[in-house]
């Protein structure tokens, strides 16, 4: 039966529509482009690594997308705490209208994190870290409490190797600019890495094992294969996306539900979204039986 037009028009607006891989590298890079100058000046002045100041940036806004940062400059996420005498915004994240800080451009949020940091006393043990240990620096944070996210410091280890913000950290980085410019093309890795619902994930090519990406990421081949809900002996075929790290409960902010298409399985959705399989199933309440059909409407979040 042919589905009326209007029926066809709610899908497409419901449709989530998601960045391919290669715009969103752009973006990143953009967003370096733009920042790094203004990470390696804070750097010099709070012994913050610059890499740790653009990882976290990026991340936290979005590469400078999100609302707290478009709208009122805040790329950092920081929430207004009882000591704060600036501008506020109020925004729902982990709880409905929370308390954000507002600044009247980037450079002050940049400085306002610095600070942030080089203040508060929970942070104070990174300082006696070099300068140069941005794993350090990504792990403490978390353990420090700056984020929730128990994948939090994998994905800001994850953007700074991609990206090879790392080479910022060095004092003569415009020296080491001048002379080695051809190394900011060499990927430390054989995979490029990419993020899809904020983890990090590779693509799969011919011949790809879970033991050899182990041993290139290392990460235990058994963990990989939970990571992306397949059996420990799963032969990867190329194109296979491989995920990092444990995917999300959810599909990201704005998709909201897919449309089965021709070939879908529900494995293959969920490794789209980088939504965990097992949560695709309790969100449709469907069993482990369900095989969808083309044309089934299926919730993401």
């Amino acid at each position: 039966m042919k589905r009326p037009f209007h029926y066809l028009i709610l899908i497409c607006t419901l449709l989530c529509v998601c960045n391919t891989a290669h715009s969103q590298r752009t973006q990143f890079s953009d967003y370096f482009e733009k920042y790094r100058d203004m990470a390696i000046e804070q750097m010099h002045k709070y012994h913050i690594p610059a890499s740790i100041t653009l990882a976290q940036g990026v991340f936290e806004s979005g590469a400078g997308q999100s609302t707290l940062a478009k709208y009122f400059n805040n790329h950092f996420g920081i929430k207004c705490g009882g000591y704060w005498k600036g501008k506020t915004t109020y925004y729902t994240d982990d709880a409905p209208n929370e308390c954000f800080r507002a600044y009247d451009n980037a450079r002050d949020s940049y400085e306002d994190h610095s600070l942030f940091l080089s203040k508060g006393p929970r942070y104070q043990f990174l300082f006696r870290l070099d300068i140069t240990d941005y794993r350090g620096w990504a792990v403490g944070l978390k353990r420090a409490g700056y984020a929730t996210d128990p994948s939090y410091a994998n994905r800001l280890i994850a953007i700074i190797e991609q990206y090879q913000l790392y080479k910022y950290d060095s004092s003569n980085y415009k020296e080491h600019r001048r002379h080695h410019r051809s190394e900011s093309d060499q990927p430390i890795y054989k995979h490029n890495l990419l993020l899809a619902n904020d983890i990090a994930y590779v693509v799969a090519r011919d011949g790809d094992t879970f033991d050899a990406l182990s041993e290139e990421f290392g990460i235990s081949a058994r963990k990989l294969a939970k990571y992306n809900d397949v059996q420990r002996d799963y032969t990867l075929q190329a194109g296979d996306i491989v995920y990092l790290h444990k995917k999300q409960r959810h599909a990201a902010k704005g998709c909201i539900v897919h449309v089965v298409r021709n070939g879908d399985s529900m494995h293959s959705i969920s490794q789209h979204y980088a939504m965990r399989l097992k949560n695709l199933y309790k969100l449709n309440n469907k069993d482990g039986n369900y095989v969808p059909i083309v044309g089934d409407i299926l919730r993401l979040r």
